[in-house]
């Protein structure tokens, strides 16, 4: 129970520095007039502040600092203990933070920030915190660590960027992001390793705050703010480390768990699939992998006649359906299977909102012209 507790004070703690930075950061980018401003690729009209990711570190740092000083206080240890993969990891997330951080103030291109992504993620396994087990998904079970080693890597990169480039309306990054955390933190409660969960509601805290003010906040009161990359990229870094930790075969620290990968899959496949199919796109058309369209899942629901808040509670009820259905099907059938039928509902998905763009008198799939 008192772990319990803990965590709730995680969250509280990191919710209120959320509420207490925010609006420093929006007066900040009023005066030196950081804004993101609107163009035919961006769903908004108006320049809007970007800077809002810029509290979520330090946020989910101070309220998972102070909820372990608390526990220390009650169970009378008197230090803070870190291992090797807890440094590097902090090293990697500061990294990506940075080059986020840099990119909402300059600009950066996209094959820099990709490197600075990989750099980041090779550093896990360097720690030995590596995919080292399939659980029978295509058949496979135990990975050897140069294969694992290389899985890892794809797989934070991939997630990091899927979060980062989901970022395209009002609340829907943070909303996956939430859904994501929340998951996470309940299965990491249930094998007991609540510190995981602490730091899990550290950063849960912060997104409320930002939540409140990027979906409700008046762009004329200056209260209206946007994540950015050093939000987007920090939030996909972490959900990506978070996926290979949980699915890790570590029986130092939780028991051998059959459905672990699959589970870390669930919460992310919006996402995933939706970068996925983008890649896919792009490839077929022969555009550059990294250049910028609106293709995208809240792209083409918006193309089908919904507005912003409709197409984000179209995108957060589609994810707590794959969350549904996983649960029960996990139970019943192996995971390739699972991933199978989640890929034939993503298709089907899919072709009925073609059919409702279509229907729209819209393009199903926009092709940007180079000069644009």
């Amino acid at each position: 129970m008192t772990e319990h507790i803990l965590v709730i004070l995680a969250f509280v703690l990191s919710a209120v520095l959320g509420f207490i930075f925010i609006p420093i950061i929006l007066n900040f980018c009023k005066e030196k007039k950081l804004y993101d401003i609107p163009d035919s690729r961006k769903v908004h009209s108006k320049a809007i502040p970007r800077l809002g990711g810029l509290c979520f570190l330090p946020s989910m740092f101070f309220a998972f600092v102070a909820t372990m000083l608390t526990f220390n206080n009650f169970s009378g240890e008197t230090e803070l203990s870190l291992n090797l993969w807890s440094v590097y990891f902090f090293v990697s997330l500061l990294l990506v933070y940075s080059i986020g951080f840099i990119d909402d103030l300059i600009g950066l291109g996209a094959k820099t920030k990709f490197t600075v992504q990989i750099i980041a993620a090779s550093l896990m396994p360097l720690a030995y915190l590596y995919i080292n087990n399939l659980y029978g998904f295509l058949g496979i079970y135990e990975v050897n660590y140069f294969v694992g080693a290389a899985l890892t890597v794809l797989v934070i990169v991939f997630i990091t960027n899927a979060i980062n480039l989901i970022d395209g309306i009002d609340g829907l990054s943070a909303s996956i992001s939430f859904i994501a955390l929340t998951g996470f933190m309940l299965l990491f409660l249930n094998e007991d390793v609540w510190r995981y969960s602490a730091l899990i509601a550290s950063l849960m805290g912060v997104l409320v705050a930002f939540l409140y003010f990027n979906l409700f906040g008046k762009v004329e009161d200056n209260r209206k703010i946007f994540m950015g990359d050093s939000g987007s990229l920090t939030l996909g870094f972490i959900l990506g480390f978070l996926a290979v930790k949980y699915s890790m075969n570590d029986t130092k620290l939780m028991a051998v768990r059959p459905d672990a990968l699959l589970a870390s899959f669930t919460l992310l496949v919006v996402p995933v699939f939706d970068v996925f199919r983008v890649s896919l796109n792009r490839m077929i058309h022969r555009k550059p992998i990294f250049s910028a369209d609106k293709n995208h899942i809240h792209h083409k629901l918006m193309r089908t006649g919904l507005n912003q808040h409709q197409t984000l509670m179209a995108i957060i009820a589609l994810s707590l359906f794959y969350v549904s259905v996983n649960s029960i099907l996990v139970n019943v059938m192996s995971s390739t299977i699972v991933v199978v039928i989640d890929i034939v509902i993503w298709l089907v998905f899919n072709m009925v909102v073609n059919m409702a763009i279509r229907r729209n008198g819209q393009p199903v799939f926009l092709v940007r012209k180079d000069n644009e």
